[in-house]
């Protein structure tokens, strides 16, 4: 089973632990980078660093990281080489955040998305596969714009090497 990484800053705690416990009871094995309890916030871009970092070091398959929007969580983890952290707010940009752009993390807003639905698009997400849906034409494309973007992304990022 998968390994995913999990984060939250105060805004985004409860939802975390409740899916948490979800994807637990669902088998996955959750490591969980912090806020820990309501008494010790953390910081929603601390919370990204580090799940940005254990999955570049490869302790990690994926992540799911929440805070208030979804957004500070997203821009954070995108600072780091390798991840491709998307904002989700539905099933449908879950899967097609993985479908289309091949997201290693997805990041929700627990003042905007219910558990019932962050469960719902975490199972999309779970389950779908880069290309998933598409004909062998765009499938392609789709390969070869990643392949760009992480061209772009080698020169960008150099000068943290």
């Amino acid at each position: 089973m998968e390994k995913i990484i999990m984060g939250s800053d105060p805004w985004g705690f409860e939802l975390k632990t409740s899916i948490k416990k979800y994807l637990e009871e669902k088998g996955y094995q959750i490591i969980d980078v912090g806020m820990h309890d309501a008494k010790n916030p953390v910081d929603y871009y601390m919370v990204s660093s580090l799940a940005a970092k254990k999955i570049q070091k490869g302790e990690a398959d994926r992540g799911i990281l929440f805070c208030g929007t979804g957004m500070g969580v997203a821009i954070a983890a995108n600072k780091f080489k390798g991840i491709y952290a998307a904002v989700i707010e539905s099933e449908f940009t879950a899967k097609m955040c993985k479908a289309v752009n091949d997201a290693n993390i997805l990041t929700m807003g627990a003042m905007i998305i219910s558990e019932h639905r962050a469960k719902m698009a975490i199972d999309a997400w779970l389950n779908a596969k880069h290309t998933d849906g598409f004909d062998s034409d765009m499938g392609k494309f789709l390969k070869s714009a990643l392949a760009e973007i992480k061209v772009i992304e080698e020169e960008e990022f150099k000068s943290l090497d």
